[in-house]
């Protein structure tokens, strides 16, 4: 038997045995949340050649696409035997009033982040996790930043300790440096997370959610970037042929750098993702600066790689037509 057999066996054999809504929550996340069973098999993936992808791939979708269903088939057999258990077991008396309710939802945010996480994951990038709190040389120096750069300035950054050795982190990018540091390559990971800077207005708070991406293997080039961040924005905004376009920027830790812009239009005061006249940027890139390389112990004449950082609160805003960074943060005081 095929391991994605055994997985699939061994959800059939769960889900028959599960009883309540929580618990069938619970067996969703452990085959479909981030650590997942079906999940983990996506990461797999990049030991594959091509054809072995393919089939793997088509196989693995058929599974999880299967298990959605009988989750989906779970939950309302569930909800009907409540409802049952309901009529027959209570009297409801009829001159109360009735009690106001609040069903809570899953965060924008940490919906963004699934998405996200879910999409890299099929096409063999892990999720990498950092601390918050972050030292000087990780969050600027080891990325190439000149002693004199502006972002190094208080009015920008959260020092913890007077001689700026300790702070909140500016940027998700120390995982990469963290991630090289202790391991050997090839690397092919996000690192979504919180981040910090003194900032704050209708597009701009003091913590914020990003996610850097790092792929570092021998042969790596610009035309890999491309198609990844191609796919990525295709699959996120679930557009097909997506206007996208490389401009030419500037980051310390990459050589070349690139900003990237998609197509939009602005139609009855709406935006429309995907093409018209209008660019708009919504993410940072470049192949990785070989100074970055070798503060993490790589040899820069054998391997080099690509990176890109996003704003998830920005995808999140653009997705779902949220206008000001600061209904996120209501959101939660809300519940």
């Amino acid at each position: 038997m095929s391991e994605l057999d055994k997985i699939n066996k061994n959800f059939v054999e769960k889900l028959n045995k599960i009883k309540t809504k929580e618990d069938l929550q619970n067996l969703k996340s452990e085959f479909l949340g981030k650590n997942g069973f079906v999940t983990n098999e996506f990461k797999k993936m990049s030991q594959f050649n091509l054809d072995q992808k393919k089939e793997f791939s088509i196989q693995l979708n058929e599974i999880k696409n299967s298990i959605n269903e009988n989750l989906s088939n779970k939950l309302k057999e569930i909800e009907k035997d409540e409802i049952n258990k309901k009529l027959s077991d209570e009297k409801i008396d009829i001159t109360l009033p009735i009690r106001s309710q609040q069903e809570g939802k899953i965060h924008p945010v940490s919906q963004v982040i699934d998405e996200i996480s879910s999409i890299f994951s099929e096409i063999g990038y892990s999720v990498a996790e950092g601390p918050d709190v972050e030292t000087e040389h990780n969050n600027f120096t080891a990325l190439n930043t000149p002693e004199d750069h502006p972002a190094r300035d208080m009015h920008d950054t959260f020092y913890l300790e007077k001689n700026k050795r300790i702070l909140l982190r500016t940027h998700t990018s120390p995982v990469q440096i963290r991630t090289m540091q202790k391991g050997k390559p090839p690397f092919k990971i996000i690192a979504p997370g919180r981040t910090y800077r003194c900032d704050s207005d209708q597009t701009h708070a003091p913590m914020f959610h990003q996610l850097e991406g790092l792929h570092v293997d021998k042969e790596i080039t610009m035309a890999h970037l491309k198609g990844c961040l191609n796919y990525f924005i295709q699959e996120f905004f679930e557009i097909k042929n997506i206007k996208m376009r490389f401009r030419p920027s500037h980051f310390p830790f990459t050589e070349p750098s690139a900003e990237v812009d998609i197509g939009y239009r602005i139609e009855n005061d709406k935006i429309f993702i995907g093409d018209g006249d209008k660019w708009l940027e919504i993410l940072g890139c470049g192949m990785v600066h070989p100074n970055v390389l070798k503060n993490s112990n790589i040899d820069a004449n054998k391997y080099q790689g690509f990176a890109f950082g996003m704003g998830i609160d920005r995808l999140a805003m653009l997705k779902y037509g949220i206008n000001d960074l600061r209904s996120f943060l209501k959101l939660i005081s809300d519940g």
